[in-house]
């Protein structure tokens, strides 16, 4: 698995521990969180691309939810799923932020975490956000 795929998996992980735990940010940071097995095995690409997502995800997200919600549709942001709320922050504040990853793959990546650890249909549903919200960025720039 490559070690940007580890990474956005980890800033996933850690963003559902965020919302559905509290878990503080530096917490999230050291990766305390995983087991020490894990926590070792951790070379330094995938942590500092994991923390760079994790940082700016919390940092922006205001911003991020309000994109989301922008782009539901016949979904209330509260009964979104705390899987697929995690998955949809990292991968919106990547397509915000992140100008040198293609939306492409942002999107693709968001799609296979979401079939790995989402319900069945929740990667057709994080498809659709994530393309409404690239497709409204685009139209800003």
């Amino acid at each position: 698995m490559a070690s940007r795929r580890k990474g956005r998996i980890l800033a996933f992980q850690a963003l559902y521990a965020w919302d559905v735990a509290g878990t503080p940010l530096d917490e999230l940071l050291d990766f305390s969180w995983l087991d020490e097995d894990k926590r070792e095995a951790l070379d330094d690409e995938v942590r500092v691309f994991a923390g760079l997502m994790i940082a700016g995800t919390i940092g922006a997200i205001e911003r991020i939810d309000e994109s989301i919600r922008r782009r539901l549709e016949h979904w209330t942001f509260e009964r979104l799923k705390r899987v697929e709320l995690a998955i949809l922050r990292i991968s919106v504040w990547s397509l915000l932020e992140q100008a040198d990853i293609p939306a492409q793959i942002t999107i693709d990546e968001a799609i296979e975490i979401a079939k790995e650890f989402g319900s069945e249909d929740s990667y057709k549903f994080i498809n659709g956000v994530l393309d409404g919200v690239w497709k409204a960025e685009r139209k800003a720039d």
